[in-house]
Order: structure tokens, then sequence, then C-alpha cells
């Protein structure tokens, strides 16, 4: 079991999210940063879909007890274990008693825990991905208990760290697609899609990031239509929104553009103030 001392900014459950439930309007959820979630289950042997903790911008404070192994990858929140820094990417031997604690972020924005052989929270839908009004808490709170999957520790104790891409949190490139209602652009609104630098408002969070500069629109409105995480929405003020994991399953707004996965994944590391370029693929 590990205990919750401090709750940290915004720390929930992910795994990889809730499918097969959209037409029911349910949010896919899961992990913002795929590539990173991954990186941290699979350098302990867990199953991709194991449940992690996805920590925003400042860390939690947590006390294990019973031995495990962990691993950190995705944001560098500066981790200490009894307050000795301890390495990203690399599994690391926990005991009984001890207690992880984070301290300042200096690159990206966030990172991943990953446990030997996965969190043990609510399953919801098949999912342990939390979300408001869904599973019964949306984030972790101070006093939180969370289970674990019982296995032996050491199990992980041969991989090898591993060297992270910087592309990964320093590129300002999101690679994008036509989105379905792109081609009703003008040829002057789609050159000037790809010409600006987008400025990422502080209305961001896990559905939606919304960028500060705006591009003339003036378009109809649509049909409520599918959309998806990575669907880059076009409002009636020529402001553009990029839907995150937790995002709606159908939106009016003309989608004009659609990240690639990776894409996803760069932006769910970036924060306010930061920008970005559209890059078509």
């Amino acid at each position: 079991m590990i205990k919750v001392l401090k709750a940290g900014f915004y720390s929930s459950i992910q795994d990889m999210g809730r499918f097969g439930y959209q037409e029911y309007g349910v949010p896919y959820s899961g992990v913002m940063d795929v590539l990173s979630a991954s990186m941290a289950n699979s350098l302990l042997g867990n199953d991709v879909n194991a449940a992690v903790i996805e920590i925003t911008m400042t860390g939690p404070t947590l006390q294990f007890f019973k031995a495990i192994t962990i691993c950190i990858s995705g944001a560098d929140i500066s981790p200490q274990l009894n307050k000795r820094s301890i390495k990203l990417n690399k599994a690391i031997q926990v005991k009984s008693g001890d207690v992880l604690s984070f301290g300042k972020l200096s690159k990206g924005f966030r990172c991943y825990l990953a446990v030997l052989g996965g969190f043990k929270t609510e399953k919801v839908m098949r999912s342990r991905s939390m979300y408001k009004g869904i599973t019964a808490q949306f984030m972790l709170y101070k006093d939180d208990e969370l289970d674990h999957e019982d296995v032996l520790t050491g199990v992980a104790s041969a991989h090898a760290s591993i060297k992270v891409n910087a592309s990964h949190y320093d590129s300002e490139v999101i690679n994008v697609f036509k989105g379905p209602e792109f081609d009703l652009l003008s040829k002057d609104q789609q050159k000037e899609l790809f010409a600006n630098a987008y400025t990422i408002s502080k209305d961001n969070n896990r559905m939606a990031y919304q960028l500060e500069a705006t591009l003339k629109n003036n378009l109809k409105p649509i049909i409520t239509s599918s959309v998806l995480p990575g669907s880059v929405q076009l409002t009636p003020s020529g402001k553009l929104i990029v839907l995150m994991r937790d995002c709606q399953t159908t939106g009016g707004y003309p989608r004009v553009l659609q990240l690639k996965e990776s894409a996803i994944n760069v932006l769910s590391q970036k924060f306010t103030g930061q920008s970005i370029l559209f890059k078509l693929v």
C-alpha cells in the first residue's frame, strides 16, 4: 500500500483509457503522454495498460508500506527518495517506510510513476483512469491509500535505464493531419494556420488546450459531429482549441486539424506561455 502524504498540484491514476463507450458519451481519458507512461511500465516489465500515477507540474509526497520496484518517466520534477535524488527512466527498489517526494519542475509538465505490477485501484468500464463523474474521485488527495499488485520485488532489477529524445520536451513542432473541415478554410487561412506560432493559454488541462492567437473564422457552424483527442477546433471567435484525453466525444465547431498521436504526447508536456507550430504531415 502507498499513502498520499501530500497530494501535489494534480495527480491522478491513469491507464491507457476507456475504449468502447464513446457512443454513450464516455471520454477516452487515459495518460496524457502515452510515450512516457509506456516507458515507465516497460522498464518494469509491466503490461502496457498497467495503471500509473500521472503527476502534473508539482509532485505529491508518497509513503510506501511495502517493498516494491518503481520507475518514473516523463517530466523532470526532481524526484527524491528519502530526500536523496533519484534518476528518471530507471527501475528503483523501494523499501517499506520509504518516502518519495518531488521538487522543482525543470523539464516537461507531466511525469508518470509506475510500480511493479501496476496500481490496483477502482476499475470502471474496464479502465482505472480517473474521471469526474465516472470514478469515485478524479484526482488524488491527502491521506488516500493506493493498493498495487503484490509482486515480488527485484524482478525488474536487471532492466537498464534509458535516455529519452530531448525533442519530446523541447520541440515546438506539433505534427498534424488535415481535419474534416480543413478544406473549408480559404487558401490564405490555411497558409496562416501553419505560418503562425501559437501560445498556450492559461486555459489548458486534461480536457483541452486553448491557444492565444486567433484565426479569422468565417465558417458556418457544423452539425454536431464526433471529435477525438487531438482534434483542433476553430471557435466562432477564432480561437483554436486542441482537445486532449479527457475531451467530450462530440462537438459543433469546425475540426480544422487533427494531431498525430505522437503530437498529443508532445503537447501534453507543454504548459501556459509556451509556443507551438503546426506542421502538416
